[in-house]
């Protein structure tokens, strides 16, 4: 298959909205949730909750932040990418959008957690109600790594086919067989969680080489990188 020279304004800002959606997943997910959820605890759960409300809610903004950020780059990788293999670009794209579905989900669990906590109604179950709805979101965030590690298998596809590093088309490529290996390990052996916890660091070196591709090639001057 004859390469196709990427344009670069659009490789650019393929790689910002990347790193936009990286930006906004990190906070949310990583920091401002364990400070809510107590998974021991449901009680501690809502007690954080009805403290920290503002918190909370901005961990739910940052989380429709990641469904947005996602779609978009989604969109902008088949754009970036659509002359170099139509099929490969479409399944990325598809991917994209149902993994951002799934953050979706998460998001709403959020905010009916949050609702549960701070509503008269459910004060008599409202410790049982808002930690059914966290667990519900950290499964789907679970379940949509699925997603993710399938938006990556094309991804580092193109990357092979394109005029792009192809040693971080194969970083990307295992990155995205790695989540789904972590996705089996979760379900399949749920004591195996530093395995399953280690396996997606591979995707993160990939995708962070990828954002900084795009960006540094995005604004670089001169000939198209060689393949």
């Amino acid at each position: 298959m004859e390469t196709q020279t990427l344009d670069r304004s659009t490789a650019r800002l393929t790689g910002l909205l990347y790193l936009a959606m990286a930006v906004v997943a990190v906070p949310g997910f990583m920091i401002i949730r364990p400070m809510i959820f107590d998974p021991d605890d449901p009680a501690a759960t809502v007690a954080h909750l009805v403290e920290n409300e503002t918190l909370a809610r901005v961990g739910i903004v940052l989380e429709l932040g990641v469904v947005v950020t996602q779609v978009l780059v989604a969109l902008w990788f088949v754009k970036l990418f659509h002359r170099t293999d139509a099929f490969a670009a479409a399944s990325l794209g598809v991917f994209g959008a149902f993994n951002a579905i799934t953050i979706l989900g998460s998001a709403a669990c959020l905010a009916a957690a949050l609702d549960a906590a701070l509503t008269t109604p459910f004060a008599a179950d409202q410790g049982g109600a808002a930690q059914l709805m966290y667990l519900l979101s950290g499964q789907f965030w679970g379940v949509g790594a699925t997603f993710f590690g399938l938006w990556l298998i094309p991804m580092g596809l193109l990357v092979l086919r394109a005029r792009m590093p192809r040693a971080l088309g194969w970083f990307v490529l295992a990155g995205g067989v790695a989540y789904l290996l972590s996705t089996l390990v979760t379900y399949l052996a749920p004591g195996a969680t530093a395995v399953a916890e280690a396996l997606p660091f591979i995707a993160t070196i990939g995708e962070f080489w990828m954002i900084g591709w795009l960006i540094w090639y995005g604004v670089r001057q001169g000939p198209s990188a060689p393949r």
